[in-house]
């Protein structure tokens, strides 16, 4: 693994990343840690540096809902109305009469597995135009505002018709709370972060302040220059679609549970069959549609593998990749470039972390590939 500190550095070195933290591991152990960069002014990136992971949220508050399905208290198909009635007043945006919002009733019934799967019909503004246009017609809230009312803005389509990638996780989230009783930090808190050790993941920065990144955005000579975004601090409602903060071993932690088949350390948190659920493709005959942003300062294009499909908690890439990842690989991203993968076939889960804007641009992408060739060829 010794190349991989080398493809750290000349990513920074190269300007395709302001710093980077990258780890690897196997059901065992880790394997690789490495650093290259400053994290922030005056201050190394370490292997205990703290990110603002954003969407790398997203696993974990499906893996809670998960935990509920494997107790009998929910299963893939309970409606999410059943549960969060106010799903029901959603109506579906069909477009615009001026400036007047054209809605209409769903035709179908949103479930636990829409959510999990990005199938609901709930897309993220950066992702589909109708919704910023929408939103600046009825001054509706983002949902980094951290208010429980931004979650109510329509569907862009039918549940269970098409791939569309939004705020779904943060409805799964109060799913958990509604169903088990406890807020959904205190649930992760007890089912997830104690039983796996991860004692640098959390709902608040404050405990991490010291070790915390600085986010960068591309400018336009091509530097990074400094950019604020951060999950809000003590929202509303924390949204399991983008809340936490962690480090690279802790993450690793998480994804070596995957690796381990729903355990770590002698702790189970998932029975056979539920790990089976959490890992197979949940989509029902839909694969990943190709993200087109429409707001490139946030988001390049989001290109993955043709017939990429979603497990419950993860996107699932479904052909071996020559040099990478292979079939089964699971993957997923936050939006200022912390990135994973776990490739249960060669025992081998990664992480290459950075806090970067705009995500996937095309610097992350190259260290992204190098990174990843780099480790399945010391394998």
């Amino acid at each position: 693994m010794s190349n991989l500190q080398t493809v750290l550095n000349l990513a920074v070195a190269a300007q395709q990343v302001p710093f980077v933290v990258g780890m690897v591991g196997n059901a065992d152990g880790i394997t690789f840690s490495g650093a290259a960069g400053d994290a922030a002014e005056g201050r190394a990136a370490a292997e205990d540096t703290a990110f603002r992971i954003f969407s790398m949220t997203k696993a974990i508050g499906s893996l809670a809902a998960m935990v509920l399905v494997d107790r009998g208290q929910l299963s893939l198909d309970t409606p999410v109305a059943d549960v969060l009635p106010a799903w029901n007043d959603l109506r579906v945006l069909e477009g615009f009469d001026g400036e007047t919002p054209i809605l209409r009733e769903p035709k179908t019934v949103a479930t636990l597995r829409h959510l999990a799967t990005h199938t609901s019909g709930m897309e993220y503004e950066f992702w589909n135009p109708d919704v910023p246009k929408y939103m600046e017609l009825t001054g509706h809230p983002t949902v980094l505002s951290g208010l429980k009312s931004a979650l109510m803005y329509p569907l862009t389509t039918d549940p269970g018709t098409r791939w569309g990638y939004g705020p779904s996780i943060d409805w799964l989230g109060q799913m958990v709370e509604a169903v088990d009783g406890r807020r959904i930090d205190a649930f992760c808190q007890a089912e997830i972060f104690d039983p796996l050790g991860m004692v640098d993941t959390a709902f608040e920065s404050d405990a991490l302040a010291d070790r915390l990144c600085s986010v960068s955005m591309r400018g336009e000579d091509g530097g990074f220059g400094p950019f604020e975004l951060a999950p809000p601090p003590r929202p509303e409602f924390y949204g399991m679609g983008h809340a936490l903060y962690s480090t690279a071993p802790d993450y690793m932690r998480f994804l070596r549970m995957v690796l381990n088949g729903g355990e770590l350390g002698g702790n189970r948190l998932l029975s056979a069959d539920a790990f089976r659920q959490l890992m197979a493709d949940q989509m029902n005959g839909l694969t990943f549609q190709n993200m087109i942003s429409v707001a490139p300062p946030v988001s390049a294009d989001v290109e993955l593998p043709p017939g990429t499909t979603h497990s419950f908690a993860f996107c699932r890439t479904e052909t071996d990749i020559p040099g990478k990842r292979s079939a089964g690989t699971v993957s997923w991203a936050g939006v200022c470039n912390t990135h994973y993968w776990v490739d249960p076939a060669k025992d081998v889960a990664a992480v290459i972390m950075t806090q970067s804007l705009p995500f996937v641009e095309p610097g992350l992408l190259a260290a992204y590939d190098a990174y990843e060739r780099a480790v399945y060829a010391a394998l």
